[in-house]
Order: structure tokens, then C-alpha cells, then sequence
């Protein structure tokens, strides 16, 4: 029997608000028996990136977990965004919902963005029945706005079988459209101030030790944080409103089916340039405070995680880079981790905005020229060097 309590674990979750509590072990809870990982990700992602889709990859990884959230109707679940894919926690009694809503942006990826986007929905119970588990922590960045990190490696293990193949997802019938409302992306690239635009992305070695592993995390992260705003790519000066003929159209691809789109277009812009006006005359319209709105973007902006392991996107300085960098490599002499790093001049922020009246929008941050995905093809590339861990990885 599902405990109906058991569709709040997120919300009611102990929360901690200093990063560094992802390598504490006691911060994180187990995901109810009852629930299922909603997980996609883009087939050959690094070619699209190749090709300079850059921006529709991660507009398609931002779309599973706006489908799905809008499709429950709730934002309050357990969610990682990973570039060029995605993670959604949901409650049993939503799992079928969920399972649909992935079918519906699987198949609007494919007709609208032109890529192929491979999904899997993996119950929690599948997961611990193969020994591994699904631990949920809640980093609450303010009062408005949480993000989830999962440990356990049953993150990992059910994108491993998602790309083995299994659990597979069935793509929805051709015309099928998800509810994308506040899936946006109206922001210029945002140029490094301090150096550059690091992804990195850190897994444990399978069967190393776990202890050395968070010892590992805690440095970085610490390393990370002698950084203004502890690298935080996105800052009042550096966000500026933008839109390109390739945004305005996924946007309003997101937003209607054919025949609408020359309409929803002309709104956009018009909002664009309503939010221009308001910006440059330092105005407010109604309840809505483009100020305050711009602030808590800064502040909302998701661009370090824990999903089975530590992935950031920093604006550092050469030197602090070079510490990180120095660190992460003795530790995969030492045999406690793996990693792969990827550098850019720029990043990339892609929206989920429900409504700008709220203050609980969610902006995910990427490198803009290839970031977490790049960054993970070098992972791999190094896990493929060491046989042993690329078989268990």
C-alpha cells in the first residue's frame, strides 16, 4: 500500500543551506520504495554539440523536467539537470503520468529540435533489488527555491541501463506535444569575469573508498569557494537579455504546435522588449520587479550538484583552477575518483519560469561550448583507459 504521505518526501525533507553539506553522508535520505527515476538523455549529444546545437541540447535537457513537473502539476519534486538530459524523482501514484509526459518530449525533441532523445523510467524498488540505492539530500539555496543531489548510485545505475538499452521509454505517436509552459532561454552567454568556464564532472572509483571520496568533494568544493561568489558563473553584471532568431524559435516551438508560432513569436518579443524598457528605467509593472527578478536569478542559478557524484560549472581564476584541477588528478592517481574537465569562455543558462510573479523560477547552467557533455565524453574517454572501472562504472 503507498503511503500518500510518502508524495511530500521532498518537501518536508531536512535541508541544509552551505554546499558543502553534499559530502555529508547524513544529510541525505532514502527516496521511498514506492517511487520511480524519470531519467533521459540526448543519443550522440557530443556530435550535435559538434554542429554548434549547444543550446538546443540543453533545451532538450531542460524540457524532461519541464514536461514532467507540469504534467504532476508540481515543482516541488526531486530533480537534477545534467546538460544534455535529466532526472525526475516522482511519487508512485504519479509514475504514469510522469511515463507519458516523457513519451510526449521524447517525440517533441525529435520532430522540433531534431534530436533523439532516449528515456527510461526505473522504480526504486528495480534499483535496490540489484543492491544499489537512492539517496535524496535537499540544498536549499533560499526560502523560495531547493535542489535535490542524490547519492547511492542508483542515479548511475539506472542511466547505465537507460543506455544499455533497457527500461526503455516508448516515444510517444508523432504529433504528440508535452506542456513545456516556462521553458525558456532569453539570456545572452554569460562571459567569464574571473578566468574561465570550467564543467567538471567527478565520480568515485567503484569499490574505492567512500570516505576519501567525500574527503575529495569537501576539497573542491572549498577550493571553489575562495572564489567570488564561490564561481558562480551568473552575476548581476553579467546577465544580459538576449534573443536570436535560434531561441525565439525553440521557445515558441516549446510553446505551440504549428500554425500559432508566427503569433507566439511577436509575444515573445513584445515581452523581450517590455523587459528591456523596464530594466533600463529601473520600473516595475504591477507586482512584477524586473529588479528583484534579475537578483533572484543570480541566486536561483543551479551550477553546482551531487548525482552520484560532483558536477560544477565555475567562472575561476587560473590559479584557482589550477588547485582544482591538481586535486581532482591526485585523487585519481590515489584510485578514489575519475573525472573529466572541460574549458569554454562562456556559459550558458536555460529557464523554467512557471510565472516571473513567483520567485521560485529554476535557471540551469552549463559551459556554452559543450560543458557537462563534453566534460563527461573526457570521463568516459578516461574510464575507458582503465578497464576494470569502465566495466563497473
Amino acid at each position: 500500500m503507498v503511503d500518500s504521505a510518502d508524495d511530500d518526501f521532498f518537501s518536508t525533507l531536512a535541508s541544509f543551506s552551505d554546499f558543502e553539506g553534499v559530502a555529508d553522508e547524513a544529510n541525505y535520505h532514502p527516496l521511498p520504495d514506492g517511487w520511480a527515476l524519470v531519467l533521459a538523455d540526448i543519443v550522440d549529444s557530443t556530435g550535435a554539440i559538434e554542429a554548434g546545437r549547444y543550446k538546443s541540447v540543453n533545451m532538450a535537457g531542460a524540457s524532461v523536467i519541464s514536461g514532467v513537473l507540469n504534467a504532476i502539476g508540481r515543482h516541488d519534486l526531486p530533480f537534477v539537470f545534467g546538460g544534455d538530459g535529466a532526472l525526475v524523482a516522482v511519487p508512485a501514484m504519479q509514475v504514469g503520468t510522469a511515463r507519458a509526459a516523457l513519451s510526449a518530449v521524447q517525440r517533441w525533441t525529435m520532430e522540433e529540435l531534431k534530436l533523439d532523445m532516449r528515456g527510461a523510467v526505473v522504480p526504486v524498488s528495480t534499483i535496490r533489488a540489484a543492491g544499489q540505492d537512492v539517496l535524496v539530500a535537499r540544498y536549499r539555496v533560499n526560502e523560495f527555491v531547493s535542489y535535490a543531489m542524490f547519492a547511492g548510485g542508483g542515479a548511475a545505475w539506472a542511466e547505465r541501463r537507460m543506455k544499455e538499452g533497457l527500461d526503455m521509454n516508448p516515444i510517444a505517436p508523432p504529433g504528440a506535444r508535452p506542456d513545456l509552459a516556462g521553458l525558456s532561454c532569453r539570456w545572452n552567454p554569460i562571459a567569464a569575469r574571473h578566468g574561465e568556464i570550467v564543467s567538471i564532472i567527478a565520480v568515485p572509483v567503484p569499490g574505492g573508498s567512500e570516505p576519501a571520496f567525500r574527503t575529495l568533494v569537501s576539497d573542491v568544493v572549498a577550493l571553489a569557494a575562495r572564489e567570488e561568489s564561490a564561481g558562480r558563473p551568473v552575476s548581476i553584471e553579467g546577465l544580459r537579455l538576449g534573443l536570436s532568431p535560434a531561441s525565439l524559435d525553440a521557445e515558441a516551438r516549446a510553446a505551440v504546435p504549428k500554425g500559432g508560432r508566427l503569433r507566439r513569436k511577436a509575444f515573445i518579443v513584445l515581452q523581450y522588449l517590455l523587459m528591456q524598457t523596464l530594466l533600463r528605467l529601473g520600473l516595475t509593472l504591477g507586482r512584477f520587479d524586473p529588479k528583484r527578478y534579475r537578483n533572484d536569478i543570480v541566486a536561483n542559478s543551479d551550477f553546482r550538484k551531487f548525482d552520484d557524484g560532483l558536477k560544477m560549472t565555475l567562472d575561476v581564476d587560473p590559479d584557482r583552477l589550477a588547485e582544482i584541477e591538481a586535486r581532482l588528478e591526485r585523487a585519481r592517481l590515489e584510485g578514489v575518483c575519475r573525472y573529466g574537465l572541460h574549458r569554454q569562455d562562456t556559459a550558458l543558462m536555460t529557464c523554467v519560469v512557471p510565472t516571473p510573479l513567483a520567485r521560485d523560477h529554476v535557471h540551469f547552467i552549463d559551459g556554452a561550448s559543450g560543458g557537462y557533455a563534453v566534460a563527461a565524453a573526457k570521463l568516459k574517454a578516461a574510464l575507458t583507459a582503465d578497464a576494470p572501472a569502465a566495466n563497473a562504472y
